[in-house]
């Protein structure tokens, strides 16, 4: 099973991919926990490009590339072994953040961004957790942080308040998506998490047997 952690910046996703990479574990799953951009040597290396520097340093079309240069990428070398072994994938952030940052936030590139994914990736999660929060708080979390990965923070607010819209859209559209708030607590955040995975997993491992 292929699992995506989605959200605006410091919504606490990253955490949340985490704590259920271990729960899982726990369990007797065998999980792979990974992120975009990286998951890969090859990603890990563009990842310093594109959430590095300057905010101008790169256009909405070069991060479109890049991004997918890094996915590919992630997707030979750890993704697709991963699933063919039987192993959980959770992944935080996939393709819906490009679809959001490039797509829909920093251009108007959306057709691009699928036709290009439908090309060289071709893959969705089996399900996709949205961690949705206050984009003000999110971008005091995350910038509190203090990391030199800021790039995107670097935007603003109005950015981040574009994104959360974005990635709330595409919660309507698809039906892989399941809607978290992320404003809570962070142990009531995670039994929310728990409370949706185990079902989808369980079905999931019924379907197989």
């Amino acid at each position: 099973m292929f699992i995506s952690f989605e959200g605006v910046d410091g919504s606490g996703k990253s955490t949340q991919a985490k704590l259920l990479a271990q729960k899982l574990i726990d369990m007797g799953y065998d999980v792979v926990l990974t992120r975009e951009p990286g998951g890969s040597i090859g990603a890990e290396e563009i990842r310093a490009l594109v959430l590095e520097g300057d905010p101008d340093r790169w256009s909405a079309e070069t991060e479109l590339l890049l991004f997918t240069a890094a996915r590919r990428d992630h997707l030979e070398k750890t993704i697709r072994p991963a699933l063919k072994a039987g192993k959980i994938v959770i992944c935080d952030r996939f393709a819906d953040s490009t679809r959001v940052y490039q797509g829909t936030t920093r251009g108007d590139l959306l057709a691009r961004v699928n036709a290009l994914h439908e090309t060289m990736i071709g893959v969705e999660p089996d399900m996709t957790i949205l961690v949705d929060i206050d984009p003000k708080l999110g971008l005091s979390r995350a910038k509190s942080r203090q990391t030199v990965e800021e790039r995107f923070e670097d935007f603003g607010l109005e950015m981040q308040i574009k994104m959360r819209a974005a990635f709330l859209d595409l919660a309507q559209a698809e039906t892989r998506f399941e809607l978290i708030d992320g404003a809570q607590e962070i142990d009531q955040v995670f039994e929310n998490i728990i409370d949706t995975v185990l079902p989808r997993l369980e079905n999931a491992h019924r379907s197989q047997a």
